[in-house]
Order: C-alpha cells, then sequence, then structure tokens
C-alpha cells in the first residue's frame, strides 16, 4: 500500500521554526510537494522538488522556507524559519510518480499553530 506520512507540526511563536517531515516507505516518488491549508480556504502549494532536487517555492515565502529530500529515506522535509501567524495552516505533503501528477498520493496533514 503506498503510504505518505506527514509529521513535525506543531505550537511555534512568532519568529521561530519548525521542520515537517513526510515519509513514504516504499515508494520513490519523482515530485513531492508540500501544500498548506487555511480554515475554509482551499489548498495552496507550498513547495517543489524533483527527484534530482530541483525545487520551486510559492513566491509568497519570500525565502522562508526550505524544502530538501533523502531518497535513500523516502523522505521530503519542509523547514520552516521566521514563521508568523500567517502561516498557521495544516501541512500536507503529496508524492507523484510523474511531473503530470495523473495520480498523486496524499498524506493526512500535519497542523502548524503560529502564535504568541
Amino acid at each position: 500500500q503506498v503510504e505518505v506520512v506527514e509529521s513535525g507540526g506543531g505550537f511555534v511563536q512568532p519568529g521561530g521554526s519548525l521542520r515537517l517531515s513526510c515519509t513514504t516507505p516504499g515508494s520513490s516518488f519523482y515530485l513531492l510537494c508540500w501544500f498548506r491549508q487555511f480554515p475554509g480556504k482551499q489548498r495552496e502549494l507550498v513547495a517543489t522538488i524533483t527527484s534530482d532536487g530541483t525545487t520551486n517555492y510559492n513566491d509568497s515565502l519570500e525565502g522562508r522556507f526550505t524544502i530538501s529530500r533523502d531518497n535513500a529515506k523516502n523522505t521530503v522535509y519542509l523547514e520552516m524559519n521566521n514563521l508568523n501567524p500567517g502561516d498557521t495552516a495544516t501541512y500536507y505533503c503529496k508524492g507523484c510518480m510523474t511531473s503530470w501528477c495523473g495520480v498523486s498520493y496524499w498524506g493526512q496533514g500535519t497542523q502548524v499553530m503560529v502564535s504568541s
């Protein structure tokens, strides 16, 4: 069974950092993505990374987030720095076997709350 499992969310004060992890045991996805969803709104793309390490970011992040992956561990990370309350959301990991994502595999999400 294809699994996508996020972890690392939690509570952090403004200006703090968190590192989210997404493990995909038994699967080597070509494309791994982080999305986030604010309450009552549609999910928005945060960042993507291909199997060779090519990255793409939502311009609104202003360089605060970094996506990386460890292919040996089938894990993708999202390092989030200088967090602000606007980053409060549920963060989701998605894996695609191809660049066009004809089939997408989603995790259950991990919640991030930024507040003082």
